[in-house]
């Protein structure tokens, strides 16, 4: 695996009035490109933040963030944007599907902001829709699928522009166990055969075990580091 990203002693602090509160101090990180990484903690960790920082959604308050040597916390709005539309898929908790779009539809979204032809847009959701193994459910509509479907509607949606980085956020959070493994089982093929960097924060221990490294937030600093064999 070759450098991707790295956030190099960050601060990371919120205003509430006219207090100032601390989420991260100095933190550091490495993520290597092809890496799963599952980010575990309690709530108020920063587990959120992180993700919001590494997908361009929030910027630090000092330190560095690189992507591929880019330096990411000089990019003003508009060159943010267009990096987390060519680079970043988010998967949520919550599937965030539009109840009134087929699953084509729901997944077609991102391309909207893109200069791709119908065409061409149609053969990315067909794609999309296939790693996923939902062709079959196309033209269903979100009230028509279980929740595990909807959540891999919501991963086709992530994956339709192939961005080389998934940020999950609690993906199983909604999901039985059984249901919830499959979606796992899925999130590891994808960085396995496709080649996706990952990084996914859960509470679940059942769901860390299918990363690849387990990183342990407390009170905004690292607090543990545990590797998991392939």
């Amino acid at each position: 695996m070759t450098d991707y990203f790295r956030l190099q002693n960050v601060d990371k602090n919120y205003k509430r009035g006219k207090e100032l509160i601390p989420i991260f101090n100095n933190l550091t990180i490495d993520i290597k490109e092809g890496d799963f990484v599952a980010v575990m903690g309690p709530s108020g960790s920063g587990k959120s933040t992180l993700l919001n920082l590494l997908g361009g959604l929030d910027r630090v308050s000092s330190g560095s963030l690189h992507f591929r040597n880019t330096e990411l916390s000089q990019y003003k709005e508009s060159q943010l944007t267009d990096w987390r539309a060519n680079n970043v898929g988010f998967i949520f908790q919550s599937y965030n599907l539009m109840p009134m779009l087929s699953a084509s539809h729901n997944v077609e979204l991102p391309l909207l902001l893109t200069k791709l032809g119908k065409t061409q847009r149609a053969s990315h959701v067909k794609t999309a829709l296939d790693i996923v193994g939902l062709s079959d459910r196309a033209k269903h509509y979100p009230k028509e699928m279980s929740g595990g479907q909807q959540q891999r509607v919501a991963i086709a949606r992530a994956l339709v522009a192939d961005p080389s980085l998934l940020l999950c956020d609690e993906p199983t959070g909604d999901l039985d166990r059984s249901t919830a493994d499959e979606v796992l089982g899925l999130l590891q093929v994808l960085n396995r055969e496709h080649g996706k960097t990952i990084v996914m924060v859960t509470h679940d221990p059942a769901a860390s075990a299918y990363a690849k490294r387990v990183l342990h937030l407390d009170k905004g600093k690292f607090i543990e580091r545990a590797a998991f064999h392939e």
